[in-house]
């Protein structure tokens, strides 16, 4: 939508995706393809919207610019050597002297556009430093295509650590990962994957895992394979999410990692957990990005690795609540009275 540029502020995307055409007109589809695509897109995020919101555009009228999310330009690019030019030129020497990216893998039940606009909206919500890279595997974008979607997980493994290689043969010196629900277990994997590889591993400056739906113990493992996790390595939980209870039901399981409750069993791991229950209403599944109040609290921290760095103790200012240090493991609870702007 050419005629929205000026109207709101634009978010930059890069793009890699293991979708497949659908043979029908839809370049973006459910279906698999084992090498990655590439794309850039150009996101207008509307001028008067609360932060977590995510106004789609109306699918029976043209939308409105002023009002809704909209894409103003989208370029392709026909394999990764283009695609890793296009990136080294959009990254930019950050305060840090460094050249960094932001690498978001969505969870379940995502289509291409609500993947990547609902990272576009926690970018530019949570202000987050460097060049934002999308990866959307493909999820069917059904509620009831949680086998699917998990399969795919495992399928698109490969693609993520095919977009980590690219991302930094494209210059960058820090690379943070932001992965949610089902996202974190094929971010698990990729990593495990990768296990010593010297020049990712230098280049990782965080993993965040938002709601992630994993066994807890598969985490363990996986966390073992990998050795020494990257830091900061932060959990953001929820004892309220009913999205990660009906998983566990499911799985005939009492909790997933995203709604651990003892955290004595990640004992050894260099990990934080950041509980914040009290931001949602128990049907959020994914509270960092749609709760307004934990969003302010989180770009008010701002540096986002400082904030949820692993010695939460020392960090009460940035993020009120209180803290727990147990068999190495951080455990942080956000406390609801020091919501900022009550």
């Amino acid at each position: 939508m050419p005629g929205a540029r000026g109207v709101g502020e634009v978010q930059k995307v890069f793009v890699a995706t293991t979708r497949a055409d659908d043979g029908e007109g839809e370049a973006w589809s459910a279906k698999r393809q084992y090498m990655p695509r590439y794309a850039r897109f150009d996101i207008s995020i509307p001028p008067d919207r609360e932060a977590g919101s995510l106004p789609w555009p109306p699918r029976n009228r043209p939308a409105d610019p002023q009002k809704h999310m909209v894409t103003i330009n989208r370029d392709l690019y026909p394999g990764a050597s283009t695609f890793r030019a296009a990136l080294a030129k959009e990254m930019s020497v950050s305060r840090r002297g460094t050249r960094e990216a932001v690498i978001f893998v969505h969870g379940f039940n995502n289509t291409f556009a609500e993947g990547l606009y609902r990272f576009a909206q926690l970018y530019h919500d949570l202000e987050l430093p460097g060049v934002a890279v999308h990866y959307s595997w493909p999820s069917r974008g059904s509620v009831l295509a949680y086998a699917y979607d998990r399969d795919s997980t495992l399928f698109a493994r490969d693609g993520l650590e095919t977009l980590l290689h690219d991302v930094s043969a494209a210059g960058a010196d820090r690379i943070l990962i932001v992965a949610h629900s089902m996202g974190s277990a094929l971010t698990m994997e990729t990593l495990r994957l990768i296990g010593q590889n010297r020049d990712i591993r230098s280049r990782l400056a965080g993993v965040v895992l938002m709601s992630p739906d994993v066994d807890v113990e598969v985490f363990k493992t996986q966390a073992a394979r990998m050795g020494p996790l990257p830091q900061p390595f932060v959990v953001m939980t929820s004892k309220r999410d009913n999205a990660l209870a009906l998983s566990a039901t499911i799985a005939r399981e009492r909790e997933r990692l995203g709604n651990l409750s003892d955290a004595s069993q990640l004992a050894g791991l260099n990990v934080t957990l950041l509980e914040t229950g009290a931001y949602s209403d128990g049907d959020s599944h994914f509270a960092a990005a749609t709760s307004p109040a934990l969003i302010a609290l989180l770009k008010r921290a701002g540096d986002i690795e400082l904030a949820l760095g692993q010695d939460a103790r020392s960090r009460v200012g940035l993020l009120p609540g209180a803290a727990l240090r147990v068999q190495g493991v951080t455990q942080m609870v956000l406390n609801p009275v020091a919501r900022w702007g009550e």
